[in-house]
């Protein structure tokens, strides 16, 4: 039997997007008792599954509200806060237009981007590869975070009060060129170490 690998997520919504134990039960049933089913630390589930069963897995899960993503070296969903700020003012529809814009993209190694609905930074943008905050009405974005090292990285304040209808182009624009410009697998904090954070502030 030949095996593949796809990433499950839960989605965005406000109070959190963590698994509900009616989806967990509901993956099990839907993907058989032969899978095997990893959890990452983005807030996905990984299935390795019959190859052949896929297709008709991943449709119905989708029927079932969950949302499916390639799993390896592709940028992952959006890793968000809570929302505890309400849907408006912590920017749920931001975070699930940049979500869409962004997951699923493959880059040379393993991408994570952060997503804060305000200055408390619940999600840890941090630590993340992008990490987008929103303040106020604007929002800042933060690079090169790293956490799986003896020598953990925190992101640097790449851009700060943007507006809104830039964030998007801003970071998909810093994947490309990631996509374009890195060496395989290389991480993109030690990719934004060589290159610089002033040639990708030029670059977008």
């Amino acid at each position: 039997m030949k095996t593949s690998k796809f990433a499950v997520s839960p989605g965005f919504e406000v109070g959190g997007s963590l698994f509900k134990p009616e989806q967990l039960a509901l993956l099990g049933s839907i993907v058989g008792p032969d899978a095997k089913i990893e959890f990452t630390t983005f807030k996905q589930l990984y299935v390795e599954m019959d190859e052949e069963r896929m297709a008709e897995v991943q449709s119905q899960l989708k029927q079932h509200g969950l949302h499916i993503y390639p799993a390896g070296f592709y940028t992952k969903s959006l890793i968000a806060c809570n929302f505890c700020r309400g849907a408006e003012e912590a920017g749920l529809d931001m975070a699930t237009a940049l979500n869409d814009a962004v997951a699923g993209l493959p880059v040379p190694s393993p991408l994570k981007i952060g997503y804060a609905g305000c200055a408390l930074g619940t999600s840890e943008p941090l630590l993340k590869d992008i990490g987008v905050v929103k303040m106020k009405d604007r929002y800042d974005i933060y690079i090169g975070g790293d956490p799986k090292s003896v020598k953990p990285t925190i992101a640097e304040l790449f851009l700060s009060d943007i507006p809104p209808e830039r964030i998007i182009p801003i970071v998909t624009g810093l994947i490309d060129y990631y996509q374009q410009n890195a060496k395989k697998k290389e991480k993109f904090a030690r990719f934004i170490q060589r290159v610089s954070i002033d040639a990708l502030r030029s670059a977008v």
